[in-house]
């Protein structure tokens, strides 16, 4: 198991992790299996889906924000992030992806994202592959 961490800038952002879990991937040594990608941090999940434009990261993010309004729910008078616990918890933690020859088996148009949920300012989050 390999960690790194990822820095986010922006309350709410998706980042693209591909290539270095790729990296990862290729100093293992690993020729088939699986590879699973995780975040241990609860407003922050691991989603798979197209980055080559970038509008369909910024819909999903406008999507989800429609959906779970901020500032409604009762764990905002703990600390004011519900919403971010929610997509979160709905998005999940983790994502595995099959290893051939070597090389993450994904398709032409995916990519491998961090979703942010909750940074206030610049935050690091771990992630384990």
């Amino acid at each position: 198991m390999e960690r790194f961490q990822v820095g986010s800038t922006q309350h709410n952002e998706m980042l693209d992790i591909t290539q270095k879990v790729a990296e990862i991937v290729r100093s293992s040594g690993v020729r088939d299996g699986l590879c699973t990608v995780y975040v241990p941090h609860a407003t922050c999940a691991i989603m798979i889906n197209e980055n080559d434009d970038p509008h369909v990261c910024l819909d999903i993010m406008d999507s989800l924000a429609a959906s779970i309004p901020e500032g409604k729910w009762r764990h905002d008078r703990v600390d004011g992030n519900a919403a971010s616990h929610i997509k979160a918890s709905i998005i999940g933690p983790s994502q595995s992806i099959p290893v051939h020859a070597g090389k993450l088996l994904l398709g032409r148009w995916q990519s491998i994202m961090l979703a942010e949920f909750d940074a206030s300012e610049i935050a690091t989050r771990p992630l384990h592959a």
